[in-house]
């Protein structure tokens, strides 16, 4: 697989997109009807490969969701499977291709009825596909509901029904999947939660759709993953010394000092050629005492602000981190937006994380009118909704799902966000982003956002993009997470990334003697 294919197939098509890469398939020759025979046989293929033979019930929608799901029946049927097939709608309304295959079921079809479920071991989930915009009612909710009850095995044509495909979101009840098969690309709602877990194992089928079709959208989101930054990794030079790799200056404060110390930890392991705190002189021997290779200065009390403009004054001083640690106290947040503001006036390369963001929670403009350079922002969803109050109101009780809360803060502060979680998404203000899924639990502990602040100033000093650097280090975070395994702890993380580092070099190698 080329690079650039890799990266084709990391694509992520929003229901309109997909809608229209059909389309085009079907303008440039293929027929409708082979794309949805294709797409039955997918599922049908995936259905045996995971289950033995065993009862099942096809329940098919009205649109073209249930063409798929007459012919997964006629294939499993074919091979031998007990298959019952209902179908909700009006058959004179559907499309032509899935009349086609109405016509060609050779069996019975019974309308939707909850005691069909009886004696059912499995269920094809072909009510509706990802482009439904509204909650299930009606019979179709009542068998989705009894479902879900009962625990039924369910394998999803597209997506549950229920579940919309751009956005993750359920539209009111969904049956979890223990599969899901889509077809060509996949769609934001299948990595954003809840929509990922409600999908269960997903498969990606080839229906024959050519990839060409894509010259002609213009995607820009894409699951996060090393074949789409891995060029600009930031590998030393042979011929580099320590001032090639970036310094990283970082602000720590006097309360909570192992916040910005495993920031400090994060920048160094991630490869920042120097890495610097600058902290309150009244806990610097607690700072110079547990890092040995961090430079460690003093800022006097009553100056701090200004002990911190003075280390900015070195250029070489390219990236700075702001917010691990630096306290909620009054007096602290009033510093913090001092150091803050004074670091975003260079116009260098600078994350503000935690505390930093909180200290701007009354009046985040202040903020975003300063953000003039690289910036990037990594709130959790409290802090995010401090920042962004306006983007996380509610219509009628919904929140504005994941990716599009992420993507208008990006645009409104100008900075790349990082709106972290199981599903972390980075936005760019440029509309770009990328949802990451390659977290596992264990990240669920103290400080391991501070280390994650540490991997992305680190990659920032050694001149990496915002968004790239934004993406690498999540991405790399997940990965010695994963790695790691059970018992990890904020303190592993750093510890842990040259095993990650080192794989990725290895592979990286492997793949040019390939080519």
């Amino acid at each position: 697989m080329s690079a650039e294919q890799s990266k084709n197939d990391l694509l992520l098509l929003t229901v309109e997109q997909m809608a229209r890469a059909d389309s085009d398939a079907v303008r440039a020759g293929v027929p409708a009807v082979d794309l949805m025979a294709a797409a039955g046989k997918a599922v049908a293929d995936a259905v045996q490969e995971r289950w033995s033979p065993r009862p099942v019930l096809v329940l098919c929608g009205p649109g073209n969701n249930g063409g798929d799901g007459f012919v997964i029946a006629r294939h499993l049927q074919q091979a031998g499977w007990p298959i019952r097939l209902a179908f909700l709608g009006n058959q004179a309304k559907l499309s032509a291709e899935a009349q086609y295959f109405y016509q060609a079921w050779q069996g019975d079809i019974a309308d939707f009825s909850v005691s069909l479920l009886e004696q059912t071991e499995l269920v094809i989930d072909a009510i509706f596909g990802a482009g439904l915009a509204r909650p299930l009612e009606g019979i179709a909710l009542e068998m989705i509901t009894a479902m879900a009850e009962r625990k039924t095995a369910i394998c999803a044509v597209d997506v549950p029904s229920g579940l919309h495909g751009s956005t993750g979101q359920a539209l009111g009840m969904v049956a979890p999947a223990e599969l899901t098969v889509t077809f060509f690309r996949k769609k934001p709602g299948h990595l954003l939660f809840p929509g990922r877990g409600l999908c269960g194992e997903l498969v990606v089928a080839d229906i024959g759709i050519p990839a060409s079709v894509l010259d002609e959208i213009e995607v820009n989101v894409w699951q996060n993953h090393p074949a789409l930054w891995q060029q600009n990794y930031p590998w030393p030079r042979l011929d580099g010394h320590k001032f090639h790799r970036g310094h990283a200056l970082i602000f720590g404060g006097e309360t909570l000092t192992g916040a910005s110390r495993l920031t400090a930890r994060g920048a160094m392991r991630v490869g920042a050629g120097l890495v610097s705190l600058a902290v309150p002189s009244k806990v610097w021997p607690i700072y110079a005492n547990a890092l040995t290779g961090a430079m460690v200065s003093k800022l006097e009390l009553g100056q701090e602000t200004e002990d911190f403009e003075e280390l900015l004054l070195d250029p070489r001083r390219n990236a700075i981190a702001v917010g691990p640690g630096a306290g909620l106290v009054a007096f602290e947040s009033v510093r913090t937006r001092k150091i803050a503001l004074a670091a975003l006036v260079t116009e260098r390369a600078t994350v503000l994380d935690a505390d930093a963001l909180s200290a701007f929670a009354s009046d985040p403009q202040v903020l975003f009118d300063a953000i003039a350079g690289p910036c990037v922002l990594t709130p959790h969803e409290g802090e995010f909704a401090r920042l962004f109050p306006r983007i996380n109101e509610t219509a009628n009780g919904v929140m504005q799902d994941k990716l599009t809360r992420a993507r208008l803060a990006a645009k409104q502060s100008g900075a790349v966000v990082v709106l972290k979680g199981a599903d972390t998404l980075i936005a760019a203000p440029d509309g770009r982003a990328m949802i990451n899924t390659n977290a596992p639990a264990e990240l669920a502990t103290g400080g391991s956002g501070d280390v994650l602040t540490g991997f992305i100033v680190g990659l920032l000093a050694q001149g990496v993009e915002a968004f790239d650097a934004a993406a690498m280090a999540v991405w790399l975070h997940g990965a010695v997470a994963a790695d790691f395994g059970a018992g990890l702890i904020a303190e592993d993380l750093p510890d842990h990334l040259p095993k990650i580092l080192n794989a990725f070099i290895q592979q990286q190698a492997l793949a040019r003697e390939v080519r």
